[in-house]
């Protein structure tokens, strides 16, 4: 699965991960950020999800948009063994793309166009 952070430059965006429970035990997972681009990605609510049997959580992610140049990492939620429940690690790809640029500000300068 892939979550596309798509904005204006220096824009900061929070895209939310919705995790499902079947089972009829408490899952317990960590998430960790990895990649090229990892340190500009971060978890709003710290790096543990924990999810109630049969019900379901969220986990968000937020990033700002600071290079023109796309952005990638990994958000792994890897299973934190409870009660000797063992669930399935979660990999989703996190990537970025600038739509528009906003100007910051308008500079005026008055010079020749040509000097000897």
């Amino acid at each position: 699965n892939t979550v596309e952070f798509t904005g204006a430059l220096h824009a900061t965006l929070v895209k939310q991960v919705r995790l499902k429970n079947p089972s009829k035990k408490t899952l317990i997972y960590n998430a960790v950020l990895v990649g090229r681009d990892a340190a500009d990605f971060s978890l709003a609510k710290g790096s543990t999800v924990t999810i109630a049997p049969k019900k379901q959580a969220s986990i968000n992610v937020e990033f700002t948009i600071r290079f023109l140049r796309p952005a990638e990492a990994v958000l792994l939620l890897i299973s934190n063994r409870i009660d000797g429940t063992d669930a399935a690690t979660l990999t989703f790809a996190l990537k970025s793309e600038v739509k528009h640029i906003e100007p910051a500000g308008v500079m005026r300068c008055k010079s020749p166009c040509y000097e000897l």
